[in-house]
């Protein structure tokens, strides 16, 4: 019996419309969201971004408490996770190497519960006495990321009968006199002028100089909701002290009006005079002053204006702790949001305390061990709600379970759970919420690598944060790590890449989180490196899937995105140079992600940012010009792939003609003068190629290169002390001058572009040396991450250490790829070049048949990697045409051969 390679059921066209204009995760409530001390949270409240944290620190008893603080290595790893969150788990270490430890996991009872379940572990040959802390507490939105503990100041309007507020940000179109190259790419998904800071109306206004310079215009679109005899309307705004700037409305009303700077928030009172139910228009076009900060509109009867109240919002994270309906148990009730939290425990020695401190740092250490007090303050505004149990004694080798639950719901509601608490069926709660997590069953071969990709694979889940603020809502979103609480364009793509190979849904979602519908302001979303890895997740999508669903809904956007990247969307200014090559400076210091990558960092520091072109961008450009290609021949829009095909051919034009630098044989930066025009490579002290390393044999990638710079490149990449080393593709050739070994990129080995130099081997048939990058890859993740538990974002070349941040999902998730193709049986694995049309599986997975369409060069060998069952053996058919193939290991086949025709029908049969 044939079957598809994934259920196509999930990903239907429905589900995908349903994705529309959210960039929010379809994850549940509770998650691990915490951007403070890890353990479950709870989305508390959608609409005002507030989280609910319980979070368990262990420790010895009357010693050493361990606090698993996120932002730094702490003791505590991610463990296990299923792709939806049913069940995820951490080791805290209190005495290295799995000598005393406990394995804390949150697993699904409902929607309203999850278990708390502590495996306590003695493996040592001496009693040991530990004790627990159940850490309570509420989180409310931050300002900006990397400031996950600064609550925003907002304000709240409250208004009369009838009245109603239109935030400034909430307007129809906006047009700024001086125009930006970010009109259409936003950054953090915000919309154009939108700022978030203290004191305004849900934290957002309307601002960057917007009203400076006559012409500036917005308008609104206002939804009056009944009639009103003689209306008002009432702007917030905030200009500086002594200031002015004015306006000409239209729509609601015709007036000329001057806001006088008062330093802080000032109201402007219009008169409207009858006010009819309806849609009504406003629209503001300055007339020059001073940039302002419109916070937003009232309208309302003018007879009630008296009674507008706009008042600063108090967060208080202190609760009310009330008594259980059980013994072991509490509530929690929050002054900022409606529903009541509960907590049980089935351990009869605990107290509860409370600690008044915004973070538990140093000062909780020093007064964990306090026997007497039950109630800390340090003088910071926050509270942690701790149930303590102690002791608990733990012999030689033994393991003791204590298991809790925390409930969110109505007061009524928590105390029925509470009072249940102890009948609970814990172990098979736990149980069944382990049967979600991942199945790899690996090929023999791929066992050895197990340990390694369950700690990728929990890492890539659970690097999830509530709230992050983009597109005018507050979403779940899978960071690169927690120290980055935020949006990051590229790191995401690999993220989507890595969820992909452990739950298709999953990927989908992190592709639809950083794409914007075409009718909206921005292209995508954007943060950081401008590396379009969306288009590679994207075509990773298709390739598991053969969904016309998916390619429908995601082409169009895509489309537009690259349009973006080539300088032809919106206010796009990639593609400003005479030489036709891109230049992504206006939207981010980095080019490919490698944050010191020599030319770049060169370029950004002599500020030549403006005239000199990296070859990455566009190398990037015509790869991703290809895939859409692919998409739209599928898709049966041809009239795109005539202009794909003329953009193909200039960009590869632009790269052949003045990047191409025979003396070191890499392609080079390019410097223009103040026109425009191409000047020739950046040289190095006026010396040398800069762009010696992977930078300079991206073109190899787009797949433009002759035979002689295609062979010149592959000896860069294969020579050890050059590109190759004993951990990886060096980022910066070792032999270039200015390599360094004290760099963040240059001098060490990264995974992502790895990943896109595998992918190339596979187009260009060079199948030993693609398995030499994944091997070697896997060798080097499991050898670093069996060693520390950590999952690190690079390796040092010097000493094949892991280094940089330890819990890093992000550009290291291509490890979670790799394993896939070379270990996962019903996995089949091909270069850019291939757009699988189809593909049905034996249901033990010991057969395959494919229809695959070639993009480029049939007469040229390409490869694949095929992974089946490990238990047959296998002849490997192409258009019925026997083709030799390498067994790499059992189940796993390396397969080279020439295609001949750009479409046929690969078919892989057990003998």
């Amino acid at each position: 019996m044939a079957i598809p390679a994934f259920n196509q059921a999930k990903i239907d066209a429905d589900y995908l419309e349903s994705l529309r204009y959210s960039h929010d995760l379809r994850l549940p409530d509770w998650g691990p969201y915490t951007k403070k001390y890890i353990g479950v949270s709870h989305i508390s409240d959608h609409e005002q971004g507030i989280r609910f944290d319980l979070s368990v620190f262990p420790g010895f008893y009357r010693r050493k408490v361990t606090v698993p603080n996120v932002f730094y290595e702490s003791g505590f790893h991610p463990w296990e996770a299923s792709p939806n969150l049913e069940y995820f788990s951490f080791r805290h270490e209190l005495e290295w190497k799995d000598r005393v430890y406990t394995d804390v996991a949150y697993t699904e009872i409902d929607d309203q519960s999850r278990l708390v379940r502590i495996d306590a572990v003695n493996n040592t040959d001496a009693p040991q006495s530990i004790v627990l802390h159940l850490m309570g507490s509420i989180h409310f939105p931050s300002i900006r990321e990397y400031q996950p503990h600064t609550p925003i100041e907002l304000a709240r309007v409250k208004l009369p009968a009838g009245g109603l507020w239109v935030d400034a940000v909430d307007y129809q179109n906006i047009h700024f006199t001086k125009s930006s190259p970010k009109d259409n790419l936003v950054t953090d998904g915000k919309m154009l002028g939108e700022i978030r800071d203290h004191g305004l109306v849900n934290g957002n206004g309307l601002a960057n100089n917007f009203g400076a310079r006559a012409g500036d215009r917005v308008a609104y679109s206002i939804p009056v909701t009944e009639n009103l005899a003689d209306a008002v309307l009432i702007v917030r705004y905030q200009l500086p002290e002594n200031e002015t700037t004015s306006f000409q409305l239209d729509g609601l009303s015709r007036e000329s009006i001057q806001l006088e700077g008062k330093g802080d928030f000032a109201l402007k009172r219009i008169e409207l005079g009858k006010l009819s139910a309806g849609t009504a228009p406003l629209s503001l076009t300055a007339q020059g002053g001073s940039g302002v900060t419109l916070d937003g509109f009232a309208i309302l009867e003018s007879s009630r204006a008296d009674q507008l109240e706009i008042e600063a919002v108090e967060w208080d994270p202190v609760p009310e702790i009330l008594e259980g309906p059980v013994a072991n148990s509490l509530i929690l009730k929050y002054k900022n949001i409606d529903a009541y939290y509960g907590l049980y425990w089935d351990y009869a020695d605990y107290q509860i305390r409370q600690w008044n401190f915004k973070d538990l740092g140093d000062e909780f250490k020093r007064m964990v061990n306090e026997h007497v007090a039950t109630e800390f303050f340090d003088g910071t505004k926050g509270h942690f709600t701790n149930v303590f149990l102690r002791p608990i004694a733990l012999q030689p080798h033994e393991t003791r379970t204590i298991n809790g639950l925390v409930c969110t719901g109505s007061r009524e509601a928590v105390s029925e759970r509470l009072a249940k608490a102890g009948a609970i069926d814990k172990e098979a709660v736990y149980q069944a919420a382990r049967e979600h997590l991942v199945d790899y069953q690996a090929v023999p071969a791929g066992e050895r690598y197990l340990f390694s990709q369950d700690r990728m694979a929990a890492n890539v889940i659970c690097n999830v944060v509530y709230p992050v603020y983009t597109q005018r809502q507050y979403i779940r979103h899978h960071a690169p790590g927690r120290w980055w609480d935020c949006l990051y364009t590229w790191d995401a793509g690999f993220i989507g890449i890595g969820l992909s190979q452990l739950d298709i849904q999953r990927g989908i979602e992190n592709l639809n989180a950083y794409l914007n519908e075409t009718d909206e302001q921005s292209t995508f979303i954007h943060h950081g490196s401008t590396v379009p890895v969306q288009h590679y997740l994207f075509q990773e999508l298709w390739n598991k899937t053969q969904s016309d669903a998916v390619a429908a809904e995601f082409y169009p956007k895509l489309k537009r995105y690259y349009e973006f990247m080539l300088g032809k969307y919106g206010s796009s200014s990639t593609r400003n140079m005479k030489s036709n090559l891109l230049r992504p400076w206006d939207y981010f210091y980095n080019s490919g992600g490698w944050d010191d990558y020599p030319p770049q960092k060169h370029v950004r520091y002599q500020q030549l940012n403006r005239t000199v072109t990296p070859v990455v961008t566009t190398a990037h450009s015509i790869r991703i010009a290809k895939i859409l290609k692919q998409a739209a021949l599928h898709l049966g829009k041809k009239a795109d792939v005539k202009i794909l095909d003329e953009e193909i051919k200039m960009l590869s034009d632009a790269l052949q003609e003045y990047a191409w630098d025979p003396e070191t044989n890499y392609f080079g930066y390019v410097q223009h003068d103040e026109n425009g025009q191409p000047l020739g490579i950046l040289k190095y002290e006026d010396k040398i190629n800069y762009n010696m390393g992977l930078g300079g044999a991206y073109p190899l990638f787009s797949g433009i290169c002759t035979d002689e710079q295609q062979a010149a490149i592959l000896e860069h990449l294969k020579t050890k002390g050059k590109i190759w080393s004993d951990v990886g593709l060096s980022a910066v050739d070792q032999s270039a001058p200015y390599y360094s070994k004290e760099g963040y990129w240059n001098g060490t080995v990264w995974m992502p572009h790895q990943w896109f130099y595998w992918k190339t081997m596979l187009d260009l048939g060079e199948a030993d040396f693609a398995w030499r990058i994944a091997h070697t890859a896997l060798e080097v993740w499991k050898r670093e991450t069996e060693k520390t538990y950590n999952c690190f974002e690079h390796f040092i070349i010097e000493t094949g250490t892991g280094a940089g941040w330890h819990q890093f999902s992000g550009l290291s998730s291509p490890v979670l790829s790799w394993f896939s193709a070379y270990f996962r049986p019903g996995n089949l694995t091909t270069g850019y070049n291939i757009w699988i049309e189809r593909q049905e599986w034996a249901a033990d997975k010991s057969g395959l048949e494919a229809e695959l369409q070639l993009l480029e060069k049939s007469d040229s060998p390409l490869s694949l990697v095929v992974c089946l069952d490990p238990d047959q053996q296998y002849r490997v058919l192409w258009n019925e045409r026997e083709i030799p193939h390498r067994q790499l290991h059992a189940g796993t086949l390396s397969i080279t051969f020439t295609p001949g025709k750009a479409k046929g029908t690969l078919r892989v049969e057990k003998i």
